[in-house]
């Protein structure tokens, strides 16, 4: 469960109960970091399963855009076990039926699979792939299987302003092989530490990428979700809209779900 909410996409969410503040609590720069990305995964633990609806918008340089629809299945998985999400299209017609399998795994490479209707059959994702381009949009496929804490490492840079609110910032580098990015730098609002904000640097240290989250609401009364992820692509002009609706939690999905031998059964 240790993971930042995925879109895909990304990403980490909060609960209400406030705790003493971690990014004052340590005493450097590594382990406040830390601290403050495990108090939003644990502010987010306990959600189980969920799943979501969701609109991709892309849009090229010039402005012209195309349009998919999906939906997104999570399962929520104890300790380092590694969190679970199902990405289903259902248009365009070309596309619909095409499903996207990650199991994240804390530590080194995911494992993702692909099924692919017009062949009818799953095919293993290799590690050197997931930083290609998810589907022709700005998100990697690595930017959509789950964020496990024990995926990165983490350095406190301080405080900045973002948008109204403060956030704590953090830097994320990965602790993993085959990552497309040097360096996540996440941006925690200081009250909710709900994800505002994440700049993707690519292997040379230059910003390539940012993620925008907006529109948080809380679901079953604890779960903070956007409704809205902008990502921009700063070196092509390039941007991916994600629009979510329907959060549902607790749909009763297991692990059975998530069996890649059984891409093929689901509609």
């Amino acid at each position: 469960m240790r993971r930042l909410f995925p879109l895909a996409a990304l990403l980490l969410a909060t609960a209400l109960a406030p705790l003493a503040d971690p990014a004052r609590a340590a005493s450097d720069a590594e382990a406040r970091g830390l601290a403050i990305a495990q108090e939003a995964e644990r502010r987010d633990a306990g959600w189980r399963d969920s799943t979501v609806k969701a609109v991709m918008l892309l849009k090229d340089r010039r402005g012209q855009t195309r349009e998919r629809s999906l939906r997104m299945w999570m399962l929520e998985k104890p300790g380092n076990a590694g969190d679970k999400t199902l990405t289903i299209f259902d248009t365009p017609p070309d596309m619909k039926g095409t499903i996207f399998l990650a199991h994240a795994v804390a530590g080194r490479d995911d494992n993702l699979w692909l099924y692919l209707p017009s062949l009818k059959r799953v095919k293993r994702i290799s590690s050197s792939n997931k930083t290609g381009a998810f589907f022709g949009s700005e998100f990697a496929y690595e930017d959509i299987a789950a964020q496990e804490i024990g995926k990165f490492t983490y350095r406190y840079l301080g405080d900045k302003p973002c948008g109204g609110l403060t956030c704590y910032v953090v830097e994320r580098r990965p602790a993993y092989a085959n990552s497309g990015y040097s360096a996540l730098v996440t941006f925690f609002g200081s009250k909710e530490y709900r994800v505002q904000r994440i700049e993707y640097m690519d292997r040379k240290g230059r910003q390539m990428k940012v993620l925008s989250l907006s529109g948080y609401r809380v679901y079953a009364g604890r779960y903070w979700r956007p409704a809205r992820l902008l990502m921009e692509n700063l070196k092509t002009g390039k941007s991916t809209v994600l629009t979510y609706s329907d959060y549902s939690f607790g749909t009763g999905l297991s692990d059975a779900d998530f069996d890649p031998g059984r891409l093929r059964d689901i509609q």
